[in-house]
């Protein structure tokens, strides 16, 4: 998984609310394995929402609220990063795609409705989003909450397999130490 740190890019605009998760990568490609370049169904059956030049190479999206709700299932996760998306910004996030986001080197920013509707009002190809991980800013005027496991994940390119090998030392004293 790549490190994140700071990011600028130009941001996909998804206006609308309730945008699931079988609208960010349809049912069909589910049984798909995972070396698949899930980026090619992204959006497969709403292409004209990745159809906009002006938009090509974005790496943000800033989406309506309840952004990639519905079923579980990491596969929007590992569209959007296989795509090249890195980060949304939204006002919510379907629960299960927000941890399944993280996990997976995806962050996404939750922010008041009001700063996200201003935030799709500048989304054009001449305008980029800024968002520093590190110090928790959207475009150096909007704070976001992290929790501390997910943002040290993030920053250092872990997964929860990769965390706790780095632990291995511990793991191991601990073992050694331990007395049943």
């Amino acid at each position: 998984m790549e490190a994140f740190k700071k990011l600028e890019s130009i941001a996909l605009p998804i206006a609308r609310a309730n945008v699931d998760t079988d609208q960010i990568v349809p049912a069909r490609y589910l049984k798909k394995p995972r070396t698949d370049n899930f980026g090619e169904y992204l959006f497969r059956d709403l292409r004209h929402v990745l159809g906009e030049k002006n938009y090509a190479g974005a790496r943000i999206v800033v989406a309506g609220r309840n952004f990639a709700c519905g079923s579980s299932r990491e596969h929007a996760v590992w569209a959007l990063y296989d795509y090249g998306f890195r980060a949304a910004i939204a006002p919510s996030f379907g629960d299960i795609f927000a941890s399944s986001a993280v996990k997976n080197g995806f962050l996404p920013i939750v922010l008041p409705e009001s700063t996200v509707l201003e935030l799709l009002k500048e989304a054009n190809a001449k305008s980029k989003i800024s968002i520093d991980l590190e110090r928790q800013w959207v475009n150096e005027r909007h704070a976001f909450d992290i929790a501390p496991f997910a943002k040290k994940c993030l920053l250092e390119g872990l997964d929860e397999i990769d965390f706790t090998l780095s632990q291995a030392e511990r793991i191991a004293a601990f073992e050694k130490s331990y007395q049943p």
